[in-house]
């Protein structure tokens, strides 16, 4: 009985990504695509459609069609009923499909639910965007919880900055387990800016505020943050008021439906022809507009790591943030929502070269656009 021994083949090792919102599909289509990439791993998506229509379009761009639709999407449903009917309708899936592993992104309560479904079947639980702590259980209420739970069943924890790697450390964490891989929004955003290189329609929205602006240089807004509403919000409003008296600017602003932001803004800017305040944007028409600005006035958490990828530096308007490590790194600046400071910083980085080259080129502390094949890479070898 010769002949040659040869190495048994790898089983292909089944790994279930499982998300369900729109902010969870733009971050976790990269790693979806890492993962089908990556021999010896069967890689499935099963989606819940926490956010229905926000989420189809996010899929739809990333090409991506998932193996498994829960739907689990219903009028006014309390928390505690999503959440029986996410873990119920999960372990199904997981009876289902016997996957070898399963990925959770964040906070989400599906992120929750799928962990403890997980749990139940001693299936281990990969999470990705790990760490993240507010140290408060009813801020942000019920996300610091949700990922809290998933923290404490995981094995492999993705944490995007040495911050959150550090957070899971203090609470016992096995360093072993732990990989700092930065954040897969930054993966999401330069793909999507490469999507729209190829196909502009995607994104062709903005066209006529492209050609309406030409030659004047933009400074996009975003501002909905709740502690904002009321006298903070009208001194945005004025603020954004001031700047747009420049001859050399224009301001283009995706308002947020909510009336509290709504009504201030048009009784504030309704009559200038430089500020353009229009419905909020879909993800690649988001992408096209950090691409087109200059700088970035926000108060919104995701822009601050996603602004300093294309070079654009990012004012803050809020005394604290959670991503203490882009003012850090000299990508973001704080500026509170007092209008002189607002209209003061604005103006520096518009009218001094030096200023804004320094946080244009700031190393951006969130990641590299690498996360993703991190992320598989690690899941393909572990155990």
């Amino acid at each position: 009985m010769g002949g040659i021994m040869t190495e048994p083949a790898q089983r292909t090792k089944r790994v279930i990504s499982v998300f369900g919102t729109r902010p969870e599909a733009i971050k976790m289509f990269p790693v979806v695509h890492a993962l089908q990439a990556e021999p010896g791993v069967d890689a499935r998506v099963c989606v819940t459609a926490q956010h229905r229509e926000m989420l189809d379009q996010v899929l739809e761009i990333a090409g991506i069609v998932p193996d498994v639709d829960l739907d689990v999407m219903q009028p006014n449903q309390s928390l505690d009923a999503l959440m029986a009917r996410l873990v119920t309708g999960l372990g199904s899936v997981f009876d289902a499909e016997k996957p070898d592993r399963i990925l959770v992104h964040g906070d989400t309560l599906t992120t929750m639910a799928a962990t403890l479904a997980a749990y139940f079947r001693k299936i281990p639980v990969g999470h990705v965007e790990a760490g993240l702590r507010s140290g408060d259980i009813y801020q942000p209420w019920p996300e610091e919880v949700n990922r809290k739970v998933t923290g404490a069943v995981a094995d492999l924890h993705f944490a995007p900055t040495e911050a959150a790697a550090n957070a899971l450390k203090a609470e016992n964490v096995d360093p072993s387990r732990i990989f700092v891989t930065g954040n897969t929004v930054i993966d999401a955003l330069l793909a999507t800016r490469e999507k729209l290189r190829e196909r502009p329609a995607l994104a062709a929205g903005l066209d006529p505020l492209a050609a309406r602006f030409s030659g004047r240089r933009i400074v996009a807004v975003t501002s909905h943050r709740r502690e904002n509403f009321g006298e903070g919000m009208r001194n945005i409003a004025q603020a954004i008021a001031a700047i747009a008296d420049r001859g050399d600017v224009a301001v283009v602003f995706p308002v947020h439906p909510n009336p509290n932001v709504r009504s201030v803004m048009d009784a504030e800017l309704g009559g200038l022809s430089n500020v353009a305040m229009i419905d909020p944007l879909d993800y690649p028409h988001f992408v096209r507009l950090l691409d087109m600005c200059e700088l970035v006035l926000t108060d919104s958490g995701g822009v601050q790591e996603e602004a300093p990828s294309l070079g654009k530096p990012v004012l803050v308007m809020r005394e604290t943030t959670e991503r203490p490590e882009g003012v850090a790194a000299g990508t973001a600046r704080l500026v509170g929502t007092d209008k002189g400071r607002i209209v003061t910083e604005i103006f520096k980085l518009l009218d001094d070269k030096a200023a804004y080259s320094a946080m244009s080129r700031a190393h951006n502390p969130f990641g590299d656009g690498k996360a993703a094949t991190r992320i598989a890479r690690t899941v393909a070898d572990a155990g």
